[in-house]
């Protein structure tokens, strides 16, 4: 066994296997392969139109996790968030759409007061529940609009897994858009490492929708809206491969490397079982680059013992187990188990019951014409007897 390959075993998962000098250097690769790329087209012809910067600058750097085993567990399946050392999202003026839990006028208010900082409320344009968005955004046409009129969508999340029938393939064709998780409700207290239950009477009263008492201190929600504009948002899928946006292509490399380092450790330790023990692989790339590996393990399956070299048994044909292919032992004889003063009988396999024989068809007589012309003729004549007698009996 090779020494990373122990490493990985015996890591912390708080510790990340992944060479920070390594990233620097895949990092520094990256950029300049982007830069070079957008300044001489692979097609030779200068788009005399299109500018190098904000070409560079709208270019995402993907940071790729290749798995051994599939990720799953609903849990770890739920959309999420890494908060970057580096936001992702720096642009003061992009506007913001606040998607909440029923009802939304709680929220609407905390955004509306003073209290609320100024810079923060200019930006959030627009604040509604789930049930004012599938009612007003029902329509393809008014999806599209929605989405062109605002740059960043945060999603409550205790609803977020209702959005994707809500917003539609318009959000959720692609990452660009898709809501980024917000954690807008309060816990509920603990004790024993139970929540406490709502008392009888609360759950039956009627609330009044401008307080929402499961909602958050405010200055609580403007924290959590701050960490969610510039995160990293994490996608999930059952599958051994997830991609992730930490940074852009004109970001300085020793920030894209902090970024990267950040969301591995994170990665690794909330939501892949196992932890670096699961972990195959981690790459950068850019939407038309290479991948470059920044880690790779020695080990490619995660149970070792599954796994059999070419030219040897299955672990189900190996002594002692019941192999599968094995046909049962039908139609053959058996011997029962009998006492010592008597030897024990052979009992044969009972015969297969004979399907009962068809009846005969009836053999249907052949018909004889001369006899039935007689028995008409004879028929005929004593009938015309009859007649006569009767006519003469008439006349007399």
């Amino acid at each position: 066994m090779s020494k990373s390959t122990s490493a990985v075993k015996t890591a912390d998962a708080s510790v990340s296997l992944v060479k920070p000098e390594q990233t620097l250097k895949a990092s520094n690769a990256l950029v300049a392969h982007i830069k070079k790329a957008a300044a001489t087209p692979a097609s030779g012809k200068q788009n005399l139109l299109a500018d190098e910067e904000t070409t560079v600058a709208q270019t995402p750097v993907w940071l790729t996790l290749t798995t051994k085993s599939h990720i799953h567990g609903s849990n770890k399946l739920q959309p999420s968030k890494i908060v970057l050392p580096h936001p992702l999202n720096t642009d003061e003026e992009a506007t913001i759409c606040l998607i909440t839990a029923d009802p939304q006028r709680a929220y609407k208010n905390m955004v509306a007061s003073e209290e609320f900082p100024e810079d923060l409320r200019k930006r959030i344009t627009r604040v509604i529940d789930l049930s004012h968005l599938k009612s007003k955004f029902k329509v393809y046409e008014a999806q599209r609009k929605l989405f062109s009129e605002h740059e960043i969508f945060l999603g409550d999340d205790r609803i977020l897994n209702r959005l994707p029938s809500a917003l539609g393939k318009t959000f959720y064709k692609s990452t660009v858009k898709r809501p980024i998780p917000v954690v807008l409700m309060a816990q509920r207290a603990k004790v024993d490492g139970k929540r406490v239950p709502l008392e009888k009477g609360k759950r039956k009263e009627k609330r009044d929708p401008t307080e929402n008492a499961n909602a958050r201190p405010l200055p609580e929600i403007v924290a959590e809206i701050r960490k969610a504009i510039g995160a990293a948002v994490v996608h999930l899928s059952p599958s051994t491969n997830t991609a992730i946006k930490v940074g852009y292509a004109n970001w300085e490399p020793e920030h894209l490397a902090e970024n990267i380092e950040k969301v591995t450790t994170e990665l690794v330790e909330r939501f892949v079982p196992n932890k670096w023990q699961n972990v195959r692989s981690f790459y950068i790339k850019g939407p038309d680059t290479a991948a470059l590996p920044i880690f790779q393990t020695e080990e490619l399956w995660l149970d070792e013992s599954r796994v059999v070299a070419d030219g040897q048994e299955p672990p189900s044909a190996l002594p002692g187990k019941h192999h599968k292919s094995e046909k049962a032992n039908i139609g053959k004889k058996r011997k029962s188990v009998g006492t010592e003063s008597e030897p024990a009988a052979v009992e044969e396999a009972p015969a297969k019951e004979e399907r009962p024989k068809k009846k005969a068809k009836k053999v249907l007589q052949e018909s004889n014409d001369e006899k039935l012309d007689k028995e008409i003729a004879a028929r005929k004549a004593t009938l015309r007897k009859q007649k006569a007698a009767a006519k003469k009996a008439g006349e007399v």
